[in-house]
């Protein structure tokens, strides 16, 4: 059973699945995170939902990259979780389902490619405390509690 976070699901509610990949990218200084700005500002672990036909792992790849800038090697699984939630970009209803990675950050290779993102480093410590998606808070905590941090 994969463990959800945020709201129960509505009853009577139908929601569509929606596959997505978030990256946990520990580095000397702390964690690689974005800030997906806007009216509110949100810290967020890199990553988004997996298009039609498109592996996880690339995906991941790619998320990455469009959101921080920065190439990753070695994906390992850490985890998953769901979410039942309004996308209003998307106007829909959706179950995420979202794979959970730590990656290793190879290299920047310029900014992020989404005009409204920033890549940014915060200690690992901080970044479990202050990461918008609760979902996003437990991943780095479990990264710290299975000494993978570095």
């Amino acid at each position: 059973m994969i463990r959800r976070y945020g709201e129960i699901p509505r009853r009577g509610q139908r929601y569509r699945t929606r596959p997505g990949v978030y990256a946990v990218l520990p580095m000397p200084s702390g964690v690689l995170l974005t800030v997906q700005a806007g009216d509110e500002p949100e810290l967020q672990l890199p990553g988004g939902g997996v298009d039609p036909g498109e592996q996880p792992v690339r995906a991941l790849h790619r998320e990455v990259y469009e959101e921080t800038g920065w190439l990753i090697a070695r994906p390992r699984r850490l985890g998953a979780f769901r979410r039942f939630t309004w996308m209003p970009e998307y106007e829909l209803w959706a179950e995420k389902i979202c794979a959970v990675y730590v990656a290793d950050p190879v290299r920047a290779l310029g900014p992020p490619l989404e005009a409204d993102h920033v890549a940014v480093v915060l200690p690992v410590e901080e970044a479990a405390v202050l990461l918008d998606d609760v979902c996003g808070g437990a991943a780095v905590r479990e990264l710290v509690r299975t000494r993978l941090a570095v």
